[in-house]
């Protein structure tokens, strides 16, 4: 049978370096949020994921999916639409979202 002081300090040893792990992230955000580089990447970063998801959900289409294709497109369309209206990134991702989910959901 296995030693209770083992299984104790082992258990202390894996809750100290879980608690040390959370609480690193709040130690340094003071210094992360005056760095170049994090700000660059806030200014970046949006387009980014944006063109990434554009990507994946056009990235999969066939050649024989025409009606599926085109829900792409009006989805798409209403989701830059959006964007350009309103600079809002997750209305324009709901929004855009909603719209290919029902088109795609009446096609059946």
């Amino acid at each position: 049978m296995t030693d209770p002081w083992y299984l104790v300090s082992a258990v202390a040893i894996s809750a100290a370096i879980t608690w040390t792990l959370r609480a690193a992230p709040f130690l340094v955000v003071g210094q992360l949020r005056r760095a170049a580089l994090v700000r660059e990447l806030s200014e970046q970063l949006p387009l980014g994921i944006m063109i990434i998801l554009v990507m994946y959900s056009v990235g999969g289409l066939g050649i024989s999916s025409l009606s599926e294709g085109a829900v792409t497109a009006a989805s798409l369309c209403v989701t830059v639409a959006l964007q350009l209206w309103r600079r809002n990134a997750a209305l324009s991702i709901l929004a855009g979202t909603a719209v290919q989910v029902t088109l795609l959901s009446s096609l059946g």
